[in-house]
């Protein structure tokens, strides 16, 4: 397969990276999330990400960005990618539990509750107004936005906007194994009180079942002017069901083909359903000569971070597969 599925079609003079970030208490549910050490500490993994993208390295505690079980974490391909094009990160805080050490936009939000126990986003329109404005703000230095998400547990919360919204939703997960019966319990559970309630409405669907970054990046989606990429697999495609739904214009996806390949996710189908322009990314990993990112295709981790749609900025820059390659190779050795 070539490294990216179809003809690329968009060029840049100022592309922008930029990286929303949240939490929900969902990624604490034990079992649920792979994106930390622990349940709780998934809520830590968002500024730690932030630190390895801006600074090369996880500043505020003892860590290297790799895996239990040694698979580099998508943050230090995102940080490779960021090296290579010279593209400054932005990140924006649509609702963190803990401060974050690295510059940032802040959308003013909260961190995300439990939809089984009541509204997850109580503040989803404030938070998609926000979204708007920075939108507007960004669209005056740059031409080409690629919006990514680092949100533990937002598969969960993507996976109940899109049942909430009528579609027929499977969702990926970081885990080799998808804890698919347990997103599943949750998701009939909170689909219930929408019903019950009689939720129709996007941004209320996204107000009881959502997270904090899915109505800040609806929101940048309908005020950006330039070309906008969504960076992330299911959870962008859960922010593209909401943008779909308040008639907004739906943004292009990137995301890695080891998210399209999940057989216990219908991303392909979904994105179809949507009218979705799609870019999937080959990077090879498998032919790379780094056991820990062999373990992607092998169904670990995936995605995230912007990993994906970071590899595909560096593409609409001109740098060829090889220098891609070669520049992730680099950098997740010297995190070995």
């Amino acid at each position: 397969m070539p490294f990216l599925s179809g003809a690329l079609g968009i060029s840049c003079k100022k592309p922008l990276f930029c990286v929303i970030l949240g939490n929900t208490l969902i990624s604490t549910i034990p079992g649920l999330s792979g994106a930390g050490p622990t349940p709780e500490k998934t809520l830590l993994t968002p500024n730690l990400d932030a630190e390895l993208i801006t600074n090369g390295r996880i500043t505020s505690l003892p860590l290297k960005p790799n895996t239990p079980t040694g698979c580099p974490t998508p943050a230090s391909i995102t940080r490779a990618m960021i090296e290579l094009t010279g593209v400054p990160p932005l990140f924006i805080n649509a609702g963190l539990k803990y401060p974050l050490t690295v510059p940032y936009l802040d959308a003013l939000g909260g961190i995300g509750e439990d939809p089984r126990k009541g509204d997850a986003v109580p503040l989803a329109k404030s938070l998609f107004l926000h979204g708007q404005e920075i939108g507007k703000f960004l669209s005056w230095s740059s031409d080409l936005l690629v919006l990514g998400e680092c949100v533990p547990g937002g598969t969960t919360t993507a996976l109940c906007v899109l049942r909430a919204l009528g579609y027929p939703a499977t969702v990926s997960s970081s885990f080799v194994r998808n804890p698919v019966n347990r997103k599943e319990a949750i998701c009939q559970h909170v689909l219930k009180g929408i019903t019950a309630d009689n939720i129709k409405d996007p941004l209320e669907i996204v107000k009881r079942a959502g997270d904090p970054m899915i109505p800040v990046a609806v929101g940048i989606a309908h005020s950006y002017t330039g070309t906008l990429v969504l960076a992330g697999g299911t959870q962008m495609l859960a922010v593209c069901s909401v943008i779909k739904a308040m008639n907004g214009p739906v943004p292009a996806v990137a995301t890695t083909i080891y998210v399209r390949d999940d057989r216990t996710a219908n991303v392909q189908e979904l994105a179809a359903m949507m009218g979705l322009r799609t870019f999937y990314i080959d990077p090879g990993f498998d032919e790379i000569g780094h056991d820990g990112l062999a373990r992607y295709c092998r169904g670990e981790v995936k995605e995230g971070s912007g990993a994906g749609g970071a590899m595909f900025m560096a593409c609409a820059m001109g740098f060829s597969p090889n220098q891609i390659q070669k520049k992730i190779f680099e950098t997740v050795r010297g995190y070995s």
